[in-house]
């Protein structure tokens, strides 16, 4: 019998190899997905000070954020541990500003050396045993007045998204990391807004912005059935991704968190 290969990295951290074929239909395929690029495509204008700078999109999967930076001008380097993720984002973006690295997150020092003055590291750190020592380590490449666009899993999201479908149990528990091993892909990390602030604080970052992203969505009993539900259930999200409280139910958090500039 063969040996079925794991999932996790020898330190805990759950990659996604073989998962490139999945993500782009079940997850960017569908309306969650749509969603969030929707959503992204609003809010990173008005939450980042975009110049052209060169832009390090770390975790970046399939490429759609780079893509998305690049289509505005930056140079990216997309950073990927997953060997057919990367392959997806290879033809995905080719002929475009985007230089491509097989890395981890815990090689950046090495394999992408800062200072940058734009990382983005968007659903990753949900993904990892440790997401404080990857906030430091993202934190240490950013160079001073520099941005990071970050966003993670709400672990208050999936405790409400849990009573919603009546696991009151479990939700009552906190039992609310997933194995990482299932069909569903519940993350093995998720995260909490104050957690954010104080690793933040820790890494000598200030939360300058934040934004809920899929704020009801995902508590629908119906999904949208036509398109102008459609229409008006994005309408309600652009309009409440920013405002309390609502924002801080969204399924994920973004944040634009900066390295205040070294003073004299």
């Amino acid at each position: 019998m063969p040996l079925s290969v794991s999932p996790f990295s020898p330190a805990g951290d759950r990659h996604f190899d073989g998962l490139a074929d999945k993500f782009a239909g079940s997850l960017y395929g569908g309306p969650r997905g749509a969603l969030r690029l929707a959503l992204l495509d609003r809010l990173l204008p008005e939450m980042l000070r975009l110049e052209g700078q060169r832009v390090l999109d770390v975790g970046g999967g399939l490429g759609q954020l780079s893509g998305w930076f690049a289509q505005r001008g930056h140079a990216v380097t997309l950073v990927e541990p997953a060997r057919d993720m990367l392959a997806h984002a290879r033809q995905a973006l080719a002929g475009q500003p985007v230089a491509f690295v097989d890395a981890t997150l815990q090689q950046l020092p090495e394999r992408t050396p800062g200072p940058w003055s734009l990382i983005a590291c968007h659903a990753v750190l949900e993904w990892l045993s440790d997401p404080r020592g990857a906030m430091a380590i993202l934190a240490g490449q950013l160079a001073p007045g520099g941005q990071l666009s970050l966003m993670v899993f709400n672990r208050d999201a999936l405790r409400m998204s849990n009573v919603v479908k009546g696991n009151l149990e479990k939700a009552l528990a906190d039992r609310l990391e997933g194995t990482g091993k299932r069909q569903r892909l519940t993350p093995i990390s998720p995260l909490t807004h104050s957690q954010i602030e104080a690793w933040a604080a820790d890494s000598g970052l200030v939360v300058q912005e934040v934004a809920g992203i899929r704020v009801f969505h995902d508590y629908l009993r119906h999904p949208p059935g036509t398109e102008a539900d459609w229409c008006r259930l994005v309408a309600l999200e652009q309009h409440y991704c920013r405002a309390e409280p609502h924002w801080r139910l969204g399924r994920y958090l973004l944040y634009t968190l900066v390295r205040p500039a070294t003073t004299t």
